[in-house]
Formats: C-alpha cells, structure tokens, sequence
C-alpha cells in the first residue's frame, strides 16, 4: 500500500490526458505515452532547474555534514572550557521553528547583495542542529581505549577524526548525508522566498512553475505527474543504492543504546 502513490504518479506521467479523468479510474492506459516527459521538459526549463537543485543540494549537503562533522567530534571527544554550555546552545536551536528564521535570513542576504544567488540558497541551510546531534551521539559511543591509544601513537585530533573517528561512523554519515540531501533536495518556501528569476529556481519550484503555465487553461496532470517523477527518480536510485548504509546507520543508535 505505501507504494501505491508513487505507482499511481507513474501510470499518470504516461497516460494520455483523455484517460486521466475517466471514471471509474484505469490503473493502466489504453496506450502508453511516454511523450509527456518530452513535453514536461521542454514546457518549463528542467535542465536549469536539474543543475540548481544538484548544485544547491549537492553543496549545501557536503558543507552541512562537514560542519556537522566538526562540531560533532569536537563535542564529543575534546575537552574545552563551557563545552557543555556551547552544546546546549547548539541543540537549543532545534527548538525554532524554521518559519520564524525567514525574515530575519531574508534581511541579512538583502545586505549582503545574495538575494537570487547560489549563495543565499545555500549558506542559511549550512549550520543545522540536527546533523551535529547525531554525530555528537556517535563519536561519544567510540570505544574510549582507540581514541587513547592513537593519541599515544602520537596522533593529533585531525589524524583521530579522519583516521579513526570517520571510518568507524561510516554508516551514520551515510544516514545523517541522506537525511539532509533528501532536506535540501525537496526544500519549496526558502528557495521561494529567496529567488525571484527562472534561472535559480530549483525542482520542487519547476513544478510549482509548471503548475502555474497552466491556470490560464485545464491542469495537464500527465505532465505535472511526469516533472514530479524528474523529481523522485534521482533520490529513489540514491536511496537504492545507499539503504545498507542508510538503514545501519538508523538502527545503530538504538542496538547500541
């Protein structure tokens, strides 16, 4: 049954418009037309939306678990003054709502000139509670005695981070890089808010765009079903291929725990 809405897109984004509005409803087209992709694509620029969302959610993914990282090991195995406090200060953010930083987000990238750029898209999405807080649990279930014993090998912190810490985590990088690339990839008000031309928009706002060619006429719901499987498709093959990852990476915590 879960998989039944992403069946029903399918079958939609390659029916002929007749068909989609008959009832009782076919669950599979007199003629399949795989035209509407075609159509889809030349209707609204999904190349440029494609390249934004790549680029957008591939950087801001990549620099979030980076940062992420960091803190995370810095957190959980070095010992600095008011580390407790600054952790606290971190998580604590979790706490306000996403909705309630607009504004003040869309204010500072006016002055900054980043209005319509990559880098308003991007840099607000970089610090992120969440990511920190995962890692944080992790590194602190490391076994203690191979921290030790690299450091009395002579190894610093970022030989122990890399060589240690990284390799032995592997799983809940996966789970945290996923988690927050399926974040930026689906992400619809920011990217909204914080773009005015066609050429910075990303996939999620193609199909808004898409929708909105046609309000003067019938809703096309093949092609709007067939922009929304442009969409899909790419995390559905990335999350095939990462779910050995992905799921140990969710379990860990919870067997160890």
């Amino acid at each position: 049954m879960l998989g039944l809405p992403f069946f029903w897109m399918l079958i939609t984004s390659v029916k002929p418009a007749a068909e989609i509005s008959t009832y009782p409803p076919a669950w599979l087209p007199h003629e399949f037309q795989f035209s509407n992709y075609a159509d889809a694509w030349s209707v609204a620029p999904f190349g440029t939306f494609y390249v934004n969302s790549v680029v957008v959610a591939g950087t801001t993914t990549l620099l979030q678990v980076t940062f992420a990282l960091l803190m995370g090991y810095a957190f959980a195995i070095i010992r600095f003054p008011a580390k407790t406090v600054l952790l606290l200060a971190v998580l604590s953010t979790m706490m306000i709502p996403d909705e309630m930083k607009l504004v003040p987000n869309f204010i500072l990238l006016s002055k900054l000139g980043w209005i319509d750029t990559y880098m308003g898209l991007i840099v607000p999405a970089i610090a992120h509670a969440f990511p920190v807080f995962v890692l944080y649990q992790q590194f602190r279930q490391l076994p203690r005695s191979l921290i030790e014993a690299a450091q009395a090998d002579g190894a610093g912190h970022w030989r122990i981070l890399w060589q240690v810490a990284v390799p032995m985590s592997r799983p809940v990088l996966t789970a945290v890089a996923l988690v927050s690339l399926l974040g930026q990839w689906n992400a619809y008000l920011w990217p909204l808010i914080v773009t005015n031309s066609t050429s910075m928009r990303t996939l999620p706002l193609g199909i808004a765009y898409l929708r909105k060619q046609a309000e003067e006429g019938s809703v096309q719901w093949n092609l709007l079903m067939a922009a929304a499987v442009f969409v899909v498709i790419p995390i559905v093959i990335l999350y095939t291929f990462a779910q050995k990852q992905f799921v140990e990476g969710i379990t860990r915590g919870a067997l160890k725990g």
